[in-house]
């Protein structure tokens, strides 16, 4: 396989973080005078994966094994001075793995058994209406419809809440009851279902973008579905991909957010930080204040299938908290 750093000309460094920098070979090809302060960068992300990203022009680059070489990474490779016969070499042997990397992905997956059990909501639980006016002002006032969703109430508790079913593949595996006054604890939870993700049955088949976020108000609130933590399992990712679209997913804007990243990173799906406002701290906040639409658009603007373009709004998120 190509080792693409035996092809940098003069001194290059290595830091902590993974980044192997050198005078950038693109800048002079996008407009930019000749590099001389080593701001292009790669970035390994097994023995034969990488990323490249110049921070003086811009330019992005990456290489997958089980991929053809991009007409990206064809470019940067000529600039270094990789002959045309080594960029092609490089694109054949990568496709020899293709089969073999597509096997061990699919056994990956088949390992995964998705199953939750049937839970009993509450006897005493029963849907929310009309005269349930606490409940109906809550959900408006976090910009949700009352009557998009089965929410429900407890008539048994003495404390005010809206039960939330979850259901997946249309039937009930848990529930949460979020309650309405100050005390605590705020939820009470019910589900045993380990892995576990809110909303998969509110998802559309015509969908191309499923919108993953940590809390379940935020999820209903945009039509997204909810991790309902910050951490993905891998039970999680599994459910995730068998929706078949591309998901992005939207931390909350906070240190824990920073953890769904780097989950969302590993498990190779998009990841969107818009830069909203300084208070608004997830989906639900940015809904209240800028509307369901204006949000959906800032948060597909602002979505980033690259590591290094992700790597970089997480730190752009990081130097904001």
């Amino acid at each position: 396989m190509l080792n693409v750093l035996s092809y940098i000309n003069g001194k290059r460094k290595t830091n902590s973080s993974g980044w192997t920098s050198f005078d950038a070979p693109c800048c002079v090809h996008n407009g930019e005078t000749a590099d001389r302060k080593q701001r292009g960068g790669f970035k390994f992300s097994s023995d034969t994966d990488w990323s490249y990203h110049c921070f003086n022009c811009g330019y992005t680059a990456s290489f997958t094994l089980g991929y053809p070489v991009s007409h990206k990474a064809h470019r940067l490779l000529s600039w270094m001075g990789v002959p045309d016969i080594e960029i092609h070499r490089l694109t054949l042997d990568s496709l020899k793995h293709k089969n073999i990397k597509q096997l061990i992905r699919e056994r990956q997956q088949e390992e995964i058994r998705i199953s939750f059990p049937e839970v009993e909501l509450p006897k005493t639980a029963r849907l929310i209406d009309d005269n349930d006016t606490p409940l109906l002002e809550y959900l408006r006032d976090r910009s949700i419809d009352p009557w998009a969703y089965p929410y429900m109430t407890d008539i048994e508790q003495t404390r005010p809440g809206i039960l939330i079913p979850y259901t997946y593949d249309n039937t009930v595996v848990g529930w949460t009851t979020r309650f309405l006054d100050d005390r605590k604890p705020k939820y009470l939870n019910n589900c045993s279902a380990a892995g576990y993700v809110f909303g998969t049955d509110l998802q559309h088949d015509d969908w191309q973008i499923a919108i993953a976020v940590e809390g379940q108000f935020d999820a209903l609130s945009i039509d997204g579905v909810a991790i309902t933590t910050n951490r993905i399992s891998d039970t999680q990712a599994a459910v995730l991909r068998r929706l078949n679209r591309e998901i992005v997913v939207v931390p909350d804007q906070d240190r824990a957010g920073l953890e769904l990243v780097n989950d969302a990173v590993k498990y190779g799906f998009s990841v969107s930080i818009p830069d909203w406002d300084a208070d608004v701290k997830d989906v639900n906040d940015a809904v209240k204040r800028y509307g369901k639409l204006a949000t959906l658009i800032s948060i597909i603007e602002n979505k980033n299938s690259s590591k290094i373009k992700i790597e970089l709004a997480r730190k752009a998120l990081e130097r904001k908290l």
